[in-house]
């Protein structure tokens, strides 16, 4: 069954930027691994001048999302980078989970 795996993130305004730039180089390096199906994101500006901002990324299968996972956590540690670091140090909130299509 093919896997919809959504996040949601709150960003401030003065973290705008570097979120994007972070934001295209991990949907830029998913597109190449197995499983992988789309991606699309989506954004809007709260009433605060947040940005929401939405991706949604299909595999495959429960076992193509979770090599992803570790693919990705392999990329982090080779670039030297921390997601959960970045999210605090730019007071951005995240929330993230597993859809199936209705």
């Amino acid at each position: 069954m093919k896997q919809i795996f959504i996040d949601k993130f709150l960003v401030p305004q003065n973290a705008q930027q570097e979120f994007i730039e972070r934001m295209n180089i991990n949907r830029n390096f998913i597109k190449d691994f197995p499983g992988f199906i789309e991606d699309v994101a989506y954004e809007r500006t709260d009433e605060q001048e947040n940005l929401v901002y939405i991706t949604i990324a299909t595999w495959e299968n429960e076992e193509s999302l979770k090599n992803a996972k570790g693919l990705v956590q392999a990329e982090y540690q080779k670039q030297g980078f921390n997601m959960s670091a970045m999210l605090e140090r730019l007071e951005i909130k995240m929330e993230r989970g597993i859809y199936k299509k209705i």
